[in-house]
């Protein structure tokens, strides 16, 4: 039997919630909270594998709750269920540690389906919310030296040690013309004016202390 809990401030939610579920073979709803804090203590007292976690709550909401929860036992599976998929609720929640991330609106066989995945260690994603992460991650911001060949960054790294270009030439084993060519091509990637700016730019963005060696 896979032992749940469930945890909503909304009396109605949470009882249709367990209504459906205790019609399911194979689960056991040993458990109901509807605050943060409730959520806690049923936890530490009940240990149950999958914990369906409403967001907003009194008390203490489904995020904290999450963090805390996962502190003192980490092999809980938190479904996160709530009607907010924006992005200040999603990646708080993901951060924290919910494996799943579900709305209301997802029918109850869905619930179950993700409640007996969660237990074999596959996360369910609402698609929605999904599309959100992708993005969030396609969205990063791009760094000017990413841009760079390993070359490039070593002669950077070089310049923001101060070195000179015959210097960099001696330490890189590469000709005074090479290095040169390599400059250029930093300041340009860059958008710098010359090489104070470069190696500013290098200590700011702690490429000195990679080591290319």
């Amino acid at each position: 039997m896979i032992k749940v809990a469930v945890i909503d401030d909304h009396e109605m939610v949470r009882k249709g919630i367990i209504s459906y579920l205790i019609t399911e073979p194979g689960i056991e709803v040993i458990g109901e909270a509807s605050s943060g804090r409730g959520a806690v203590e049923l936890v530490r007292k009940k240990k149950p594998e999958v914990v369906l976690m409403d967001l907003l709550m009194e008390d203490g909401t489904g995020i904290e709750a999450t963090r805390e929860i996962l502190s003192f036992y980490p092999e809980c599976k938190i479904i996160i269920i709530t009607s907010f998929y924006d992005d200040e609720q999603v990646f708080p929640a993901i951060e924290a540690g919910a494996f799943s991330y579900m709305l209301k609106t997802a029918q109850a066989q869905d619930v179950v389906n993700a409640i007996k995945k969660a237990v074999k260690g596959e996360a369910v994603i609402e698609p929605k919310v999904a599309n959100k992460m992708i993005n969030h991650f396609r969205k990063k911001e791009k760094k000017p030296h990413d841009d760079l060949t390993e070359r490039e960054l070593e002669v950077l790294m070089c310049i923001g040690e101060g070195m000179t270009n015959q210097k960099i030439s001696e330490e890189l084993f590469i000709g005074i013309k090479t290095v040169k060519t390599h400059v250029s091509n930093i300041l340009s990637k860059l958008n710098v004016a010359d090489r104070t700016q470069a190696a500013i730019y290098a200590n700011r963005n702690g490429i000195i202390k990679k080591t290319f060696f």
